[in-house]
């Protein structure tokens, strides 16, 4: 069963890539040279780290202020994206995207201020699409209209359960009736602009239960759903609960059944399923996430945020993977210091990058196409790395994986078997660069 609770993935942190050292210890990995086409343009993610209070499951890179900081945040976020932007040396910036943490914490005012800054260091298009995650209670809902005119054309609702008693454990700080309250307020602002983040596999939970969750939400929410699996991630307060009898979760079998359930259920709504956890109607994919997918460059700012592009403006020519310092405090005083508050720099080998490229594109329903997969390795096609492969024509017998005249993506049943999919595809490719190795 595939892990859907991908914030971190949609984020791009590309987390689920297997290093497969064994195969490189004594290889020297080439670089990836950068081209025009890969290099000119970025999306950018903006993370706002605090939060009011920290959720029983949540282990993402949040803190609860001590004291309201938010004029220093923004004029760090502000210093931060131009320093990064200007060495990017990309000319258009495609997409904006406010995560956290609660972005919706935020002033409308801040949101301004980093487009503004944004738009002076790249081309920011008035049609580029601007997305904020929203909380959805009562004061959020109240600054829905400040952040649409401060220049937000898309907001992401973490609804997360129609059921207080959930939400109650889950440690939200929203009711049911708020978040549908907001969500409403969120599309008579903005039509065919909203998301739902709704989430499966709560203790207690049934397939049936999730299902009429499910109908329910459907019935009024917008273009866009994304689905998250609740797993249990060390040091939070859930995983306690659980190890200690507390709270049961349901079990792979029940969650895979809810997974398909939902499936079904969002196609029978009219949504159309593009990538392994997020449905869309109405052409409303969320173009910010799709270039993660694409492999395309992104550009990190603020505590925590992850980036992956080539730094041209010091001579770079390798795409980078870039990490900003975690803890906000240390963040500001670097950023203060030096323009930037980046704590790691990984010059990405020619393997790395495609490693990258297949995991996230094989998470789309349409897979990789040959093209594409050209602008990345024009030295090895799709077919002379998987074709002759016998462990991968399994899966094509299987009809979980197709590699056609299209490309390479897994079939409807193999999207659901992903995770088990990838290893076999990354070893794969890897004998195929590191023959000699490899055998």
């Amino acid at each position: 069963m595939i892990n859907h609770i991908s914030r971190a993935a949609r984020r791009g942190f590309s987390s689920g890539l297997r290093r497969l050292s064994d195969l490189r210890a004594s290889e020297h990995v080439p670089e990836s040279p950068a081209s025009p086409r890969l290099t000119e343009q970025a999306s950018l993610y903006v993370h706002w780290p605090y939060c009011l209070r920290r959720c029983t499951y949540c282990n993402f890179n949040k803190y609860i202020p001590k004291e309201n900081n938010d004029d220093v945040m923004t004029k760090c976020l502000r210093t931060e994206a131009e320093t990064l932007l200007q060495l990017s040396q990309v000319s258009y910036v495609t997409s904006v995207f406010f995560g956290g943490g609660t972005p919706s914490l935020a002033p409308p005012s801040t949101i301004a201020k980093i487009l503004e800054t944004v738009s002076k260091q790249a081309n920011l298009s008035d049609e580029a699409e601007v997305t904020l995650e929203v909380n959805p209670t009562p004061v959020a809902m109240s600054k829905l209209k400040d952040y649409r005119h401060a220049g937000v054309s898309r907001f992401s609702i973490g609804v997360q359960s129609l059921q207080d008693e959930d939400l109650k454990s889950l440690g939200r700080d929203h009711s049911a009736r708020e978040a549908l309250q907001t969500l409403g307020e969120a599309r008579r602002l903005c039509p065919g602009g909203v998301s739902v983040d709704i989430m499966f596999g709560r203790p207690g939970q049934t397939t049936e239960s999730w299902r009429r969750e499910l109908s329910e939400m459907l019935r009024v929410c917008d273009d866009h759903v994304s689905l998250y699996q609740l797993t249990l991630e060390r040091g939070t307060g859930l995983f306690k609960q659980v190890h200690c009898g507390q709270v049961t979760m349901p079990t792979e079998e029940m969650t895979a059944e809810m997974y398909q359930c939902a499936r079904e259920t969002l196609q029978q709504h009219g949504f159309q399923q593009y990538e392994v956890s997020n449905f869309a109607k109405n052409n409303s994919e969320s173009r910010h996430n799709v270039s993660y997918w694409k492999g395309e460059q992104y550009i990190g700012v603020g505590p925590g945020a992850h980036g992956r592009f080539v730094p041209l403006g010091e001579g770079g020519v390798a795409r980078e993977a870039r990490t900003q310092t975690l803890e906000p405090d240390v963040w500001i005083r670097e950023v203060q210091q030096r323009g930037h508050g980046t704590r790691r720099r990984i010059r990405l080998g020619h393997l790395e990058l495609l490693e990258e490229v297949l995991v996230m594109g094989m998470r789309m329903t349409k897979g990789i196409n040959h093209k594409h997969w050209e602008g990345f390795s024009p030295e090895l096609s799709l077919h002379e790395i998987f074709g002759a492969s016998p462990v991968v024509q399994e899966l094509l017998q299987s009809g979980h994986l197709i590699l056609d005249d299209r490309g390479l993506r897994c079939s409807w049943d193999g999207l659901a078997l992903l995770d088990s999919i990838l290893p076999v595809l990354l070893v794969e490719m890897d004998k195929q660069i590191f023959p000699k190795a490899a055998s």
